[in-house]
């Protein structure tokens, strides 16, 4: 277990791959793109020369950590000998499957297998493998180096000794894992994403403007950042995306998307990532700086 192979490496992917060669793992990061991994790579040396002039780390840690990474663009090659894999790609079904369908067939036999998705079934994911009990949910937050909290996801069919592995394995981490039983959303944006919604539907209503409804739960709720800043920071396509399993899974109008969300997805308008989302961030050391706060 001392080999992870983290798929994807993208904002989640990196944070997740910085976590596990922090606490002294060696990491495989995987992505098919090449110039991911190069972002990804520099943005774990970014975070980590944040911690080091905070004085939460020193430069040796930070060598360490760097040094336990490898960079791989084939899943098949990054896999060979990894007690477990995290598997987090784009929150796409359709993709996910496919991710998975390969992990069952280059991974050792007891290999762990756990995902990262933020609302989709575990127990389907676990179904295109030949291997369901031992398919898991971790689902970290974001920023992942510093968030605590892991909800563990059990599938159907995924067993009481996995569970508790990845329950023990997240406390090495310096996490709290919290388990959690596998319907759409789970616990975490079960909870978040309607209220995100539900701020969007007041600004599409008029009620109030961008600033004032984050003012509102900042100060009067003492959230840490508004809604509508904590959805251009997780990425509008990202909330739309959960919005839609968790209404396709419920059938239930509370969690269809505002038609306002859906137009800045189209519209290109996806948050920091894009430059612009409720909040303008086209200046990129405004859309560092503000990652900056959690790091």
């Amino acid at each position: 277990m001392k080999n992870v192979a983290v798929i994807g490496a993208g904002t989640m992917g990196n944070g997740i791959a910085h976590t596990f060669a922090q606490s002294g793992f060696k990491v495989q990061l995987i992505d098919i793109n090449e110039a991911s991994l190069k972002r990804g790579i520099e943005t774990i040396s970014k975070n980590l020369d944040r911690m080091v002039a905070k004085e939460k780390i020193t430069e040796e840690d930070k060598t360490n950590t760097l040094n336990n990474i490898t960079v791989y663009s084939d899943i098949s090659d990054g896999v060979e000998y990894a007690g477990l894999v995290v598997e987090a790609a784009t929150e796409n079904i359709d993709l996910k499957l496919k991710i998975f369908k390969q992990l069952d067939e280059d991974c050792p036999d007891d290999t762990i297998l756990a995902t990262n998705t933020s609302s989709i079934s575990i127990t389907h994911i676990a179904s295109v493998t030949s291997r369901p009990e031992q398919v898991i949910g971790m689902h970290f937050m974001n920023p992942v180096p510093i968030m605590k909290l892991v909800e563990i996801i059990r599938g159907y069919n995924t067993s009481d000794e996995v569970t508790n592995t990845i329950m023990e394995l997240s406390k090495t981490l310096g996490k709290t894992p919290t388990e959690v039983n596998d319907y759409p959303g789970f616990v975490a944006n079960r909870i978040l994403m309607p209220m995100i919604n539900e701020s969007i539907e007041t600004l599409y209503n008029g009620v109030a403007g961008v600033e004032e409804i984050d003012t509102v739960m900042k100060l009067g709720m003492a959230h840490p950042m508004g809604p509508l800043q904590l959805a251009d920071f997780i990425g509008l396509d990202v909330c739309l995306s959960i919005l839609n399993v968790m209404f396709d899974g419920f059938k239930n109008p509370k969690y269809a998307p505002c038609p306002l969300l859906v137009n800045m997805v189209r519209a290109g308008k996806l948050g920091v990532k894009s430059g612009e989302g409720f909040y303008d961030y086209s200046e990129s050391k405004k859309a560092e700086k503000i990652s900056s706060q959690f790091i």
